[in-house]
């Protein structure tokens, strides 16, 4: 079997490092020429669209701030003139303790709920209102093992706003899936990417390997390869359904 992507424009967000960084590579060596999302990182943006060729381009925005996700969308539009997959990659986890005050725990809540879910709604609604013209389109979101197990206290909001990107996933797939668009989820659990090292900072690897079922903790590169597969649309029936990634540390 050969995944075919040329043809195809793919927007992958938070793609300068880490899981999105891989998926856009195997995207580009599918054939794909991809929209490069990143908001601080640009300088290794624009150096992975000029290792992926294929007319690839790199697009800042800080997807805290809403207008700034439209004129992404918007950007990668007047680009390419169109889109055919989007990938909602990018996310943050902040370590917000219960013994915070009111204030700071809220304002590390709303922060983490709109980059990881409301950002990537945004995104969702502006390339539907496209795929519904020419009736394709493929959505693909990143969630997180926490979604479905859970996370520490610290990490509530995170677990939460991926739990939303499940739900989104799966509505929008029931909702336009007779207008040829399909939507996937993917869930991680614990994978080597800078985010992931924060967390074993803090708690260490061994709390990191201890639930799972493989000796290896899981690579970006392992994301990358479910993500390419329901890309590629040979997937289409299982629209909807989100695939843990996690070693084995949560079997659903």
């Amino acid at each position: 079997m050969k995944i075919d992507l040329a043809e195809k424009i793919i927007l992958v967000t938070g793609a300068s490092r880490g899981i999105g960084k891989a998926i856009a590579t195997l995207a580009a060596q599918a054939g794909a020429t991809l929209a490069v999302h990143a908001n601080s990182s640009m300088v290794e943006a624009q150096a992975l669209c000029e290792e992926l060729g294929k007319n690839s381009k790199a697009f800042q925005a800080d997807l805290k701030d809403m207008e700034a996700v439209q004129e992404l969308y918007r950007s990668v539009i007047a680009e390419f003139g169109q889109l055919d997959v989007l990938v909602n990659n990018a996310g943050i986890a902040i370590s917000s303790p219960l013994e915070l005050d009111n204030p700071q725990w809220l304002e590390d809540w709303n922060t983490t709920l709109a980059v990881n879910l409301t950002a990537s709604g945004l995104l969702c609604k502006l390339a539907i209102a496209d795929f519904l013209k020419s009736e394709d389109g493929l959505i693909i979101n990143i969630s997180s093992r926490a979604a479905f197990r859970g996370d520490t206290q610290e990490y509530l909001a995170y677990a939460a706003s991926k739990g939303g990107v499940v739900a989104l996933t799966k509505s929008i797939a029931r909702a336009y899936g007779k207008r040829g668009i399909t939507a996937f989820g993917v869930a991680p659990g614990f994978t080597r990417t800078d985010m992931a090292q924060d967390f074993i900072d803090q708690y260490g690897e061994d709390h990191a390997m201890k639930d799972l079922a493989l000796a290896e903790l899981t690579l970006p590169s392992d994301v990358a390869q479910t993500v390419i597969f329901l890309a590629s649309g040979l997937a289409k029936h299982a629209t909807g359904t989100t695939i843990d990634v996690n070693a084995g540390s949560y079997v659903r």
